[in-house]
């Protein structure tokens, strides 16, 4: 089975200095049709222009997955950590008993357009903590690269749940392949470029719901970056 959710289909939310899309249910947007899919709750695909960003906030009991596509975001948390995430990183945190946190645009002169991503953890309680991996292009290019996963097999960030998150840069005629096992969930996200999923076309925003077992091929029809969730 393969639902697609297309980008223009998606909640809208603009306040000047954030301009955001999303997937799922998420603030101000309610849509009981899209309330997640599996433990992938939330998808925001969010551009915060220069200088400008989310105040010191709280979250709890969420796996919080932020990846830039262009710009330069800064985090601190109350954990302590602070950091400046660029294309190529893939940040986790999780929140579990508790953690307050900002997110700003790095940048006085140029935006941050970046995919924020929620999981819900595998168990409430959790110590809270954090993880900043980098993923070069090279190593995405023409394959799927493991960026998230249960166990952190890899390099991979360890994201708290039964969940393999894989990164891939696809080129025009670039093709990969994914077999999805009986009784897992998948969601694939193109968030940049274009590509074939089996006979569909994806554009940017794109995403699609994909009930296993199913093996399906993405296939570049033009420059892409493009997630792929594999869950339990």
């Amino acid at each position: 089975m393969l639902a697609i959710r297309h980008s223009e289909d998606r909640g809208v939310a603009n306040f000047g200095w954030l301009n955001s899309r999303h997937t799922f249910s998420f603030g101000h947007y309610y849509d009981p049709n899209f309330m997640g899919f599996g433990p992938l709750r939330v998808i925001n695909e969010d551009r915060v222009q220069p200088a400008q960003g989310f105040d010191t906030h709280g979250h709890s009991d969420m796996e919080i997955i932020s990846y830039v596509l262009d710009g330069a975001l800064e985090h601190r948390d109350s954990m302590g950590n602070g950091s400046v995430i660029r294309p190529g990183d893939v940040q986790r945190m999780s929140a579990g008993t508790g953690v307050r946190h900002s997110e700003f645009n790095a940048s006085d002169t140029d935006p941050v357009h970046f995919l924020q991503i929620w999981i819900l953890p595998e168990s409430k309680g959790l110590q809270p903590s954090y993880e900043q991996r980098h993923f070069a292009a090279d190593e995405k290019r023409g394959r799927l690269c493991l960026v998230g996963s249960r166990d952190g097999r890899d390099g991979a960030v360890t994201i708290h749940q039964d969940a393999d998150l894989y990164a891939t840069v696809l080129g025009d005629g670039d093709a990969v392949s994914h077999e999805l096992a009986e009784g897992r969930k998948g969601w694939v996200q193109v968030a940049t470029g274009s590509a074939l999923l089996n006979e569909e076309q994806l554009y940017p925003g794109d995403g699609v719901a994909v009930e296993g077992p199913a093996t399906f091929r993405l296939a570049g029809s033009s420059e892409s970056e493009i997630l792929l969730f594999d869950m339990g």
